[in-house]
């Protein structure tokens, strides 16, 4: 049963805050109001029934204070339902005892139409109409004012409540994608850091094997010559010592190279990264209770790549098997790295829930809720590729899984 609850001051957008601030304050106001009137109008005018409808209108007005109180708790639609029913329980008590209880029904229907459903809302301020032509005429009689009064009420209400609930909605999905849009720019964010960081350390690994590499693997080689060249052995020694310096130098600096690489490719090529986060991500699966087996695979001859573009098609198998593991409900996916000669394609297919390619990928996310299960997981992605000259195909469809291929020009280091 879906329920609208007011948008708290933290979600609110601030230019619609004192909107729902008044129409919270005016329908306690209302309640409180009316039933006090009622409560004097009961002891001005001598009731019978006076005591009763004090006793009443107490615990009518202590059963909503209640409600009022815990309105900020995410109860379950069961407990407001009990408490919207005590309240026309208490409410249909005075009507029985006063007629001026009838007031009571118009702040009624509202409540109705905001604890509930609109399927049952609106059914429910009707026999709340009925519950007040009743009261009244059980004193008064039925008369065209009796019944006049409180239907005009009960169209207002359902007019303004369902228009209220409407802008409500509106609220909730328009921050939602808020929320979304500034996570997405956080991570782009990050992803430029990133990428900068990269080519930075990119640069400067090519710099120490272009310079101090090369001069070094040249010294161990003409030491090498000049040991063999050199007949007086002390020379020799000292010869095969400098050779030997140089050798561990060398090791040092290629050390010093393979370190600037990403933590997710230090010491291993892209294939055995890729392999070692298919496994840990099944494992992760099977952790959270959501078996998913990942499989890899391979094919073509393998090319040595830019150390930016190893680090991006990491990062987008990592981004898409996230997606995978939050929004697919699958059990099954497989990565596939190809080598065609002058482009890579890296292909991530699995037998989840899958998703419409349309709302997720044509549209601007200007309407909550169209950018789909992992929209801007996916835009990341593409900008990615795209920030490499590459390409993303995504196939999917509700039910039929979601196939994601990225294809990248080969740039050889």
């Amino acid at each position: 049963m879906a329920v609208i609850q007011i948008p708290s001051e933290r979600v609110a957008p601030s230019a619609l805050r004192p909107v729902f601030t008044a129409l919270r304050l005016g329908l306690h106001v209302l309640v409180v109001g009316l039933t006090l009137f009622v409560v004097v109008r009961a002891l001005l005018d001598d009731a019978p029934d006076e005591i009763g409808v004090t006793v009443l209108a107490v615990a009518f007005l202590a059963c909503y204070g209640a409600g009022v109180a815990t309105a900020h708790r995410s109860l379950p639609t069961w407990a407001r339902v009990i408490w919207l029913v005590s309240l026309l329980v208490l409410w249909v008590g005075m009507s029985a005892m006063t007629p001026d209880a009838a007031f009571l029904a118009f702040p009624l229907f509202f409540l109705e139409l905001h604890v509930l459903a609109a399927p049952i809302a609106v059914p429910l301020v009707v026999v709340t109409f009925g519950l007040s032509v009743w009261g009244t005429a059980t004193h008064l009689g039925f008369e065209v004012g009796s019944i006049l009064g409180p239907l005009i009420s009960a169209g207002v209400a359902i007019v303004i409540g369902l228009g209220y609930r409407a802008m409500a909605q509106e609220t909730q999905e328009r921050q939602a994608l808020i929320l979304d849009l500034m996570a997405t720019r956080e991570e782009l964010a990050a992803a430029s850091r990133e990428a900068g960081t990269l080519a930075e350390r990119e640069r400067l690994a090519k710099e120490i094997h272009d310079t101090v590499a090369q001069g070094l693997s040249s010294i161990q080689m003409l030491l090498h010559a000049a040991e063999r060249d050199v007949a007086d052995e002390p020379t020799q020694q000292k010869l095969k010592l400098a050779r030997e310096t140089a050798a561990q130098n060398l090791g040092e600096t290629r050390r010093f190279i393979r370190e600037l690489a990403p933590p997710s490719l230090d010491a291993q090529t892209l294939p055995s990264a890729l392999r070692r986060l298919t496994e840990s991500t099944t494992e992760q699966s099977m952790q959270s209770g959501t078996p998913l087996r990942v499989e890899f695979s391979t094919s073509g001859d393998p090319v040595m790549l830019s150390m930016a573009a190893d680090a991006a098609l990491l990062r987008i198998a990592q981004g898409s098997l996230a997606n995978v593991l939050q929004h697919a409900g699958a059990t099954h996916a497989s990565v596939t790295l190809s080598y065609l000669g002058d482009e890579i394609a890296l292909d991530v297919v699995d037998d989840g829930v899958g998703f419409r390619t349309s709302s997720t990928l044509d549209a601007d996310a200007s309407q909550p809720g169209d950018a789909g299960p992992g929209g801007f997981g996916l835009r990341a992605i593409r900008q990615r590729a795209a920030a490499l000259g590459g390409s993303v195909d995504i196939e999917s469809a509700p039910g039929d899984g979601t196939a994601i291929s990225v294809r990248i020009p080969v740039v050889r280091p």
